[in-house]
């Protein structure tokens, strides 16, 4: 692997993380007494702390909520 595409490949994963981040703060923002109500958010949030949050959202989110797990799901998979 070259520089370039290491550089390359260290931006992605800075995207992605940012990515994560961004939604996770949203899903809170938004979801934190409909659906998150017994849960905390963290600080600094990993691919598994955002997936963690998914299945409430699914189901206690409503549709929009739904929405933003498929995103946050669809990032984090990304990670991997």
């Amino acid at each position: 692997m070259g520089c370039s595409e290491r550089q390359t490949e260290q931006n992605s994963t800075a995207s992605q993380a940012q990515a994560i981040d961004h939604l996770y703060r949203i899903a809170f923002q938004e979801y934190g007494a409909l659906a998150l109500w017994n849960m905390r958010p963290v600080e600094h949030p990993t691919p598994g702390d955002a997936l963690a949050i998914t299945p409430a959202l699914r189901t206690h989110g409503r549709m929009t909520g739904r929405r933003l797990a498929e995103q946050i799901e669809a990032i984090c998979h990304a990670a991997h």
